[in-house]
């Protein structure tokens, strides 16, 4: 067994003022399978590049261990993979790699084509077998699954659980109890580790939400009866100071030494009480410190004049020399309908012939006149500028999206930030947001979860179960279509 060491981390990137991580301490079994979780632009990227070796920073980690990041940088993509393996593992051993293979049912003449010409999926298990050819070394996996579809993701996520000594950042449910044995979460002011899978660890955060919760509510009924009985020995005290000049009732003088020290005993009485009070109130701020900021989310959706909202009758779509035969199916108000496929099966094609794209296709198409759409692609690359602008040019009010965008949570530092430097989960938040800013009748949303983190995932459940908009997804992420989906329709 080894260990690896983190001992008064402290880091912030150059330029900022605030730490991403504040004087850490933990600890490490280098033979864990641990699960990596925390909310978007927290710092777990960051973190991996720090064992890495790739910035300086205060503090210590030590390890007695070399470490290996996924996924590697391929350049060259045009060469033979077996090429691009030889070059990230020149020592590697062939039939070692293709026992890795068989295990991700990934076929050996994958590896005698060019990187390129590998769908996304092959090339994640392609790196994924090589990472997993570097013995003695503790591998950082960063994501995953964004790439993968939902067979393909048990079928990593099995092959993961057969394997130890690894970080996986995953925000996949699913994925990360199948093949986790500890859970590493960045909090909002601490980093801490324990024992389970992620639904053991989402457990025990409920509970230590509602004990904080409860805790806060006994304090916050306190504080108030410490300021109100303060206020009252205040003004006791103001008004005793006032007698000094005065008299009594019968016209006769005061001896303002007696009242004088009388009111000093209650001054300081009051000065006490105070005391209590910000103690009260320090203590409060000690508490709710790991609560995340995950307010209910709202959407307000258009009611259309039919109860049918499109149609596809036998459709067969030509895409890329691809034909995608005899799909069917409607859409009716309230439908919540996942789109499931292996990658591409033509899951998008489907969305963009829907949402009025020039695809070719035959079959019968129908969709109803004047229906209003809102669209999250899969691609983000598009984003750049400050949300300001995106509010104003996409017509939607920028209050509204900064505060949903805050649910989701952002800091407010990010809103002054350019959409380009955002991290892949933000940008995606930013797409999620922009729709639920927009009044339609359909709601199409294409792989809207990549790189969002759980408690967001979970949030935006939450809406779409509260609101019941009708909406049509894609989404690879087990847990949430099955949440979710009121109907199934395979590609």
């Amino acid at each position: 067994m080894s260990l690896i060491n983190v001992t008064n981390l402290t880091f912030a990137y150059d330029g900022s003022y605030d730490n991403i991580f504040e004087n850490v301490n933990f600890q490490i079994d280098t033979h864990w399978k641990l699960g990596f979780t925390g909310r978007n632009g927290r710092g777990k990227t960051t973190f991996l590049n720090l064992l890495l070796g790739k910035y300086e920073y205060s503090g210590n980690i030590s390890a007695n261990v070399s470490f290996e990041y996924f996924p590697f940088n391929v350049v060259n993509e045009e060469r033979n993979t077996l090429d691009l393996i030889s070059d990230i593992f020149p020592d590697y051993t062939h039939w070692k790699l293709m026992r890795e293979l068989s295990l991700l049912e990934v076929s050996e003449d994958v590896l005698y084509r060019p990187f390129d010409s590998l769908s996304f999926g092959e090339q994640t298990k392609v790196l994924l077998a090589a990472l997993f050819l570097k013995e003695n070394s503790f591998l950082l996996i960063d994501e995953p699954t964004n790439h993968l579809d939902m067979t393909a993701r048990k079928l990593v996520s099995d092959y993961l659980n057969t394997k130890s000594g690894f970080i996986l950042v995953s925000h996949d449910r699913a994925f990360l109890d199948n093949c986790v044995d500890h859970i590493l979460s960045i909090n909002k002011t601490n980093i801490e580790i324990q024992k389970g899978n992620f639904s053991c660890w989402w457990e025990n955060k409920k509970r230590q939400d509602s004990f904080e919760f409860a805790e806060n509510e006994k304090l916050r009924k306190d504080i108030n009866r410490l300021s109100d009985s303060a206020k009252r020995t205040s003004n006791w005290s103001n008004e005793v100071e006032k007698t000094k000049k005065g008299t009594t009732n019968s016209g006769s003088k005061l001896d303002k030494g007696y009242v004088g020290h009388k009111a000093a005993k209650m001054m300081k009485r009051s000065k006490s009480i105070e005391n209590r009070q910000q103690s009260a109130i320090d203590e409060k701020s000690k508490l709710l410190k790991n609560i995340e900021d995950s307010d209910s989310l709202k959407i307000s959706q258009l009611t259309y004049h039919k109860n049918q909202l499109a149609e596809l009758e036998n459709v067969s779509i030509f895409y890329d020399e691809k034909i995608i035969c005899k799909v069917g199916f409607t859409i009716e108000q309230g439908d919540r309908i996942a789109l499931v496929g292996k990658n591409g099966s033509g899951k998008s094609s489907i969305i963009k012939l829907i949402c009025g794209e020039n695809i070719a296709y035959t079959g019968t198409f129908r969709k109803g006149s004047q229906l209003k759409i809102s669209y999250v692609s899969q691609d983000t690359s598009h984003l750049q500028g400050d949300l300001t602008d995106f509010a104003a040019n996409n017509k939607i009010d920028e209050s509204l999206f900064k505060s949903i965008l805050r649910k989701l949570g952002f800091s407010r530092v990010q809103f002054e930030k350019d959409m380009s430097t955002y991290s892949g989960g933000q940008k995606k938040k930013v797409l999620i947001a922009s729709s639920l800013c927009e009044q339609a009748h359909l709601y199409i949303w294409d792989e809207p979860l990549n790189y969002i983190d759980v408690i967001s995932r979970i949030q935006i459940e939450e809406l779409l179960l509260k609101y019941q908009p009708t909406i049509l997804f894609v989404e690879h992420d087990r847990t949430f279509s099955e949440n979710i989906a009121t109907k199934f329709v395979n590609i």
